[in-house]
């Protein structure tokens, strides 16, 4: 069982909405990060969580733009490519679990699809010493620039096969990280909305993160 709790908390001078959840002796907690034009609500990610929390992970999900940031976003898409505000939006998310009595000092991992993936390896360079694993989901691990270089946790990223222009930038991005492996879902595309695609995701981000931060 895990509970699951709705939480705000100020990061990088805003307060962020975000949800929750804890197994009971959770081995870890996997922070994720989501992608262009997306929120906490995104159901690929919903559906990542919940199985990592079924693998005895806990997840925090939280909305990195504000409402009113998400409708100027929507107009010109220019926050979702902001990759250092989203990236203090994230480490502020790390720094509150830290505050928190029941996560205090539990293994951490991040989780980024999209342009949320570039964030959470800025973020994972940037605390070296705390994040211990980072997954990324169809992402755009270039956009994180020469962070990439500087990431010492190990790092999945998991690329459809169809996504090609996709693929070609986790293979260049695969060069400048000290630690990495790269897994190519068959036959999906950038959604993974293939059947069985995302099942396919959530299997490999489990045995990332439970590998990783056990």
């Amino acid at each position: 069982m895990a509970t699951i709790l709705a939480v705000t908390f100020e990061a990088d001078g805003v307060t962020l909405p975000g949800d929750l959840a804890l197994p009971d002796e959770a081995r870890g907690i996997v922070v994720f990060a989501h992608g262009s034009g997306s929120s906490r609500l995104s159901p690929r990610n919903k559906a990542v969580a919940n199985g990592l929390t079924r693998a005895g992970l806990g997840t925090l999900l939280f909305d990195l733009l504000t409402i009113d940031e998400e409708r100027t976003d929507a107009r010109d898409a220019a926050l979702r490519f902001d990759i250092a505000l989203l990236s203090r939006r994230l480490t502020g998310a790390i720094g509150w679990l830290d505050e928190q009595a029941v996560t205090r000092g539990v293994p951490l991992g991040l989780f980024g699809a999209s342009t949320g993936a570039a964030a959470a390896l800025a973020t994972a360079a940037r605390r070296p010493g705390q994040v211990r694993a980072v997954v990324s989901r169809g992402g755009r691990p270039d956009l994180a620039g020469e962070a990439l270089s500087q990431v010492r946790a190990p790092v999945l990223l998991i690329v459809g096969e169809q996504d090609t222009r996709v693929l070609e930038l986790n293979e260049a991005a695969r060069r400048d990280l000290p630690s990495s492996e790269l897994a190519v879902v068959e036959g999906a595309g950038h959604l993974f909305e293939e059947p069985g695609a995302l099942d396919q995701v959530t299997a490999l981000a489990a045995d990332w993160f439970t590998r990783h931060l056990a």
